[in-house]
């Protein structure tokens, strides 16, 4: 029997996952769990990483990281963008499919799945409804679904047509597969930059109403009833949204829904200097409806908390409001910004963690559930994608160290509570001590 290697001991931490939370220590051996007890001893030759005063979690996974390789390189690519969700605890991401080319093919899709074997955490693929993702005609679902791509989105535009929707479904329902909306009515939402409300009156900046991303929600519940196939409702920001997805699933309809950390944490009143920086798709709401999704959280109606990381170089931000286009970054700052906007609305560690790691995991069809290796209980056998995050812990964003290719955060000079101290991808350890190992 070959000599066991690759020894890993994380110690001293408080692990925490879907069965609840124990003080210990966890043991690895070639990218595998391997022991999971208290006063555990390194081996011989083992890495040792400190965990003390830390929560030791299954990896943190993103439903919604824009990669924007291919096409836009000079914004992010696949290892610029799995070192940032590495530095923020995640061992997996799924990458949108608005690039250019659209992920709309077989061809494009495995591009990006080649270009994620060398990165610093899984890269899953989600494919296009539609080619171009211009909401006419359906992309080769199948052909996609081969690949092992479970989500499928045209996200940046909300599929328009309501028949084309309908035979996606039926498609999807067919091959076993999440259709993933971006509920955005065109009709309503045209020409609005911000939320439309007391906020843009006052500054006379076009807005977008509420009922842009609602009427849609509406309509693909509908669909959803009239197809019996699943249904996973991108980034959430209106109270409205949140009430029709509560009465969906108590209606027992196979829908989920994810809010990002900034529609918990910022309102339109951000954007009351014009800075470009805060514009984003759908627009950041009222308080009431960051209230509102608090609560939906808490009640178990939003399942994820979903980065929508949407770099952008400096010079596509650096325009007049109207002229930027939307979208601010997000896998480094997820973590302390939802911790501390629902520790603010009652919710502990373990349900923070829940809608970051292991209940995206199951939308994603990466848990352990579906034959996946992310968000699964931190036993014995389980794979060692783990973060390591201190709770307690303060820091102060600087755009300039952040591992994107883009400068975009809306928390610049902020001072956040909560850090990843180390994240394990398979084994190894691709941040130590709050820095990427290579």
């Amino acid at each position: 029997m070959a000599e066991r290697r690759a020894r890993l001991l994380v110690r001293g931490g408080t692990v925490v996952d879907a069965t609840g939370s124990r003080r210990a220590d966890v043991a690895v051996v070639d990218g595998v769990v391997h022991q999971v007890a208290d006063g555990l001893r390194p081996p011989a030759g083992a890495t040792v990483l400190d965990a003390e005063g830390c929560l030791v979690a299954p990896g943190l996974v993103d439903l919604h990281t824009h990669l924007r390789e291919p096409g836009h390189e000079e914004a992010e690519t696949v290892e610029s963008g799995s070192r940032a969700a590495a530095l923020g605890g995640y061992t997996a991401v799924v990458a949108m499919p608005n690039t250019e080319p659209a992920v709309d093919s077989a061809a494009v899709a495995r591009q990006v799945l080649q270009l994620g074997r060398g990165a610093l955490c899984r890269v899953a693929v989600a494919g296009a409804i539609t080619v171009g993702r211009a909401g006419q005609r359906l992309a080769p679902l199948g052909e996609l679904a081969a690949l092992g791509i479970h989500l499928f989105t045209d996200d940046g535009a909300g599929v328009q047509d309501a028949g084309v929707m309908r035979r996606a479904l039926e498609y999807a329902r067919g091959l076993g597969v999440t259709l993933a909306q971006h509920c955005e009515d065109a009709g309503l939402a045209a020409g609005g930059h911000m939320h439309e409300g007391a906020c843009s009156s006052w500054l006379g900046v076009p807005g977008q109403p509420a009922a842009a991303e609602e009427v849609m929600v509406a309509r693909d519940i509908a669909l959803v009833r009239l197809t019996g196939a699943s249904m996973h409702f991108l980034h959430l920001s209106t109270a409205g949204s949140v009430a029709l997805v509560a009465g969906a699933r108590a209606e027992g309809l196979p829908v989920t829904a994810e809010v990002t950390p900034h529609h918990l944490s910022l309102t339109d009143d951000a954007l009351c200097g014009y800075d470009p920086v805060f514009k984003v798709n759908p627009p950041l709401r009222t308080a009431h409806d960051t209230a509102a999704l608090a609560r939906a959280c808490a009640a178990g109606v939003i399942d994820a908390v979903a980065t929508d990381h949407a770099p952008h170089p400096p010079e596509a931000k650096d325009v007049p409001l109207d002229q930027a286009p939307p979208g601010m970054l997000g896998l480094q700052t997820a973590w302390p910004v939802t911790l501390q906007a629902l520790g603010a609305a009652g919710l502990d560690w373990l349900q923070v963690l829940a809608l970051l790691s292991w209940q995206p995991a199951r939308i994603a069809r990466l848990h352990p559930a579906a034959g996946g290796d992310q968000g699964g209980p931190v036993v014995p056998g389980a794979a060692a994608n783990l973060c390591v995050l201190d709770p307690h812990a303060t820091w102060t964003v600087e755009p300039a160290s952040l591992a994107s290719r883009s400068r975009n955060t809306p928390f610049t000079g902020r001072s956040l509570t909560g850090a990843v101290r180390h994240t394990v991808h398979r084994g190894e350890p691709v941040v130590v001590g709050g820095q990427a190992t290579r």
